[in-house]
């Protein structure tokens, strides 16, 4: 018996499947960016680096989907969307801030430990 894409799972999804899903290049960069407020498509667009729209266009159904962000289309001509993080985006984001201020700390050492490794191989 199919399940179709509106059937709620009985079981949560899988742990690597939630990890997978954030810590992808493309939702690390949504999500930091999303974080002060309310943004529209274009502005990630130029936020996101290397982003192409398709991808963003995914990616953002992906955290739609998820329930990290919230789509808010406004009826104008031409229509107004934004997207705004929600509370687990926000705690996500805390998340991302201490991996960034880690990886900032230690890309030297990194950079350092890489160049002897290649000089011994």
């Amino acid at each position: 018996m199919s399940q179709s894409h509106t059937d709620v799972p009985d079981e949560p999804c899988s742990l690597g499947e939630v990890l997978e899903q954030v810590s992808g290049k493309w939702t690390i960069g949504i999500i930091m960016a999303a974080i002060p407020g309310p943004i529209r498509f274009t502005e990630l667009e130029r936020e996101v680096q290397g982003i192409s729209r398709r991808m963003l266009t995914l990616t953002l159904r992906k955290l739609e989907r998820d329930g990290l962000l919230v789509r808010t289309v406004y009826p104008t001509v031409p229509p107004k969307v934004e997207y705004t993080a929600t509370a687990i985006a926000k705690e996500l984001h805390d998340s991302f801030q201490g991996l960034i201020t880690w990886a900032d700390r230690h890309k030297g050492t990194i950079q350092a430990n890489r160049t002897a490794y290649d000089r011994a191989e």
